[in-house]
């Protein structure tokens, strides 16, 4: 989590997961009754994942960055 912080500015986090973490909170407090705090974190990040992904499916965020998909040039 400490990474995720760090690794991208506020406004970034505040634009792109923000909503992310609210629609998986919600979800989680009103359908999570596991009577284990370890279950429902589980299952609440989980949530976290998949919502992010569906998100960035469907704002065209979830390509490759080009260096990493391109092979190294030889010289």
């Amino acid at each position: 989590m400490f990474t995720l912080f760090r690794s991208i500015p506020m406004s970034q986090f505040l634009r792109e997961q923000l909503p992310a973490l609210v629609a998986s909170f919600v979800i989680a407090e009103l359908f999570y009754k596991f009577h284990s705090f370890t279950l429902e974190c589980l299952a609440f990040l989980a949530t976290w994942f998949v919502i992010d992904g569906v998100i960035s499916l469907v704002t065209g965020k979830w390509r490759r960055p080009e260096a990493a998909s391109q092979p190294a040039r030889r010289e």
